[in-house]
């Protein structure tokens, strides 16, 4: 007989502030109406075994769910789909017990059938419809040994070796559980027809223009308020903004810092700011020459004058990065020695080197903004200036956003801006952005190429270990060697924003950088 000791069972937080006794009638949530968000970028996939960036997670968080989620505003673990979990004494196997009554939104039921499906096929390869791409999205998925239907509502995960962050893991959106009736039914297109058990059904894709997803009314948690969500994909801040003033769209997010104060003067507008679990950084590909030389690298770190970037692109909504994760996260090294902008002694160490001549190179930047850079074509000018101060030459490049996207993982560049959005562990950032197995191209998160033997053991050492304490030492000691071999350019972390009009009541901006609509309403 197996003998499970009781890790967690627990109720919902309650969150009073949306309990609090509205002050005037009007002020009560409303059913009905259409919130329209207009955002920089269109989404890649809509399945979360496949789906590449944050712009598809926003619309993912809003028809799936997970055995277990994030708080609405923090990285604490709650129940979701799972009402209670326990795990092994040897901390291999975890059982989850499952919530009933849940129906996909193709009539289809929720059970544990429906999750052994949605994660065998992200690992098993007997799976009728595994794909080595979904393996890849997600590499921490590699220590899920087995997934065993145990009754109508009890899975067992067998994981390979102890696992930290393994409920971290379950809570990310490549985690969510999808319909094996729907994954069936579409195969290879179902990322364009999703189905899930989440407070909103997919309605319709109009790719490059507008996502519309509409109101769950078997919705477990109870049906939303609003009749619809509407993602609309509009690229320029500036007219994303005029959009917002006039009506057309109720919020929006990609916000150029200048317009802050525009925005804070107009009554019927709101700004809500979040501390964002993330990071803007300009990466390196060390696997190809010079930036394969830590002379180069370390250079590179003197040259560009991030202070100057970070008051020049995001005013008093970031602070300068010295990290690859943010300091409000646990197992933040403070200890780490900025590099000073220093572009004299970034020309001696290129001149000792061979170097002296300069070389050329080629940057590349987004085309769209992101919260963790609003303003990708304004850095990528501020980077190239600094650069060319120093000798180096580049040559800035950029692609449409699923395309510049494909082009990083396929290791294509030189030198690259791009950025991260965390969970609430470290590994999220250490393992996904430089871990070795996650420099395979096609599909290498770990853009900088960046591999080293001290770095791979401590990244192992810290999943391992299930003391919180000694995680965090070793994540202090991981940065110190991330440091010293300078793969990137850590530039900013930036306060998540995103601006809705004064109607436009209740939408929950997570700290990972998503929305969820499942409590919005409109009060007109």
């Amino acid at each position: 007989m197996r003998h499970f000791t009781v890790l967690m069972l627990c109720a919902f937080w309650l969150h009073l502030t949306d309990f609090q006794a509205p002050a005037h009638a009007e002020d009560y949530p409303k059913s009905g109406g259409t919130i329209i968000l207009g955002r920089a970028a269109d989404s890649t996939y809509l399945d979360p075994a496949k789906f590449l960036d944050n712009e598809s997670a926003m619309v993912i968080e809003n028809i799936f769910d997970g055995l277990v989620r994030y708080a609405d505003h923090s990285t604490l673990i709650e129940p979701a789909l799972a009402v209670s979990w326990e795990r092994s004494q040897n901390e291999l196997e975890w059982l989850f017990h499952l919530r009933s009554g849940v129906v996909f939104h193709d009539g289809s039921p929720f059970n544990a059938e429906a999750v052994a499906f949605s994660f065998l096929r992200k690992i098993d390869p007997a799976h009728p419809h595994f794909r080595e791409e979904f393996r890849d999205m997600d590499t921490a998925w590699h220590i899920v040994q087995g997934v065993d239907k145990v009754d109508e509502h009890t899975v067992r995960i067998t994981l390979s070796r102890p696992f930290a962050p393994f409920l971290d893991l379950l809570a990310r959106h490549s985690s969510y559980i999808v319909s094996p009736a729907a994954v069936n039914k579409w195969g290879d297109e179902f990322h364009r027809q999703p189905v899930g058990t989440g407070p909103f059904i997919f309605q319709e894709w109009n790719a490059g223009t507008r996502i519309i997803l509409r109101r769950n009314d078997m919705y477990w948690q109870g049906a939303p308020y609003l009749e619809r969500v509407v993602f609309k994909v509009m690229p320029n801040n500036k007219d994303r903004l005029l959009a917002l003033k006039t009506g057309t769209i109720q919020c929006m997010d990609g916000i150029n810092p200048d317009d802050v104060g525009e925005i804070n003067r107009r009554n019927d507008l709101r700004l809500d700011q979040v501390t964002g679990l993330n990071v803007g950084y300009l990466a390196m590909n060390t696997a190809s020459p010079p930036w394969d030389r830590l002379e180069v690298r370390q250079a590179l770190n003197h040259a560009v004058n991030k202070q100057a970037l970070v008051k020049l692109l995001f005013r008093d909504m970031a602070e300068a990065a010295k990290n690859p994760i943010p300091p409000t996260m646990w197992g933040y090294n403070e200890e780490i020695r900025q590099y000073d902008y220093d572009p004299d002694k970034a020309r001696r160490m290129l001149a000792e080197i061979g170097l002296e001549e300069g070389l050329s190179t080629t940057l590349w930047t987004m085309p769209v903004a992101r919260p963790y850079l609003p303003d990708p074509k304004s850095a990528a000018l501020a980077i190239q200036a600094n650069l060319a101060a120093v000798g180096i030459k580049a040559e800035i490049v950029t692609y449409d956003w699923p395309e510049y996207l494909a082009k990083l993982y396929n290791g294509e560049h030189d030198l690259a801006l791009l950025g991260w959005i965390g969970t609430g562990d470290p590994d999220n950032f250490f393992f996904n952005l430089f871990d070795a197995r996650n420099a395979l191209p096609p599909r290498a998160s770990n853009i900088a190429f960046f591999r080293n033997d001290r770095a791979q053991a401590l990244i192992a050492l810290a999943r391992e270990t299930m003391d919180q304490t000694q995680r965090a030492e070793y994540y202090r000691q991981l940065q110190e060697v991330i440091h010293d071999n300078a793969p990137w350019v850590p530039l900013a972390y930036a306060h998540q924003v995103l601006a809705r009009h004064e109607d436009a009541r209740d939408i929950i901006y997570h700290p990972t950088g998503i929305h969820r609509y499942y409590r919005a309403w409109l009060k007109k």
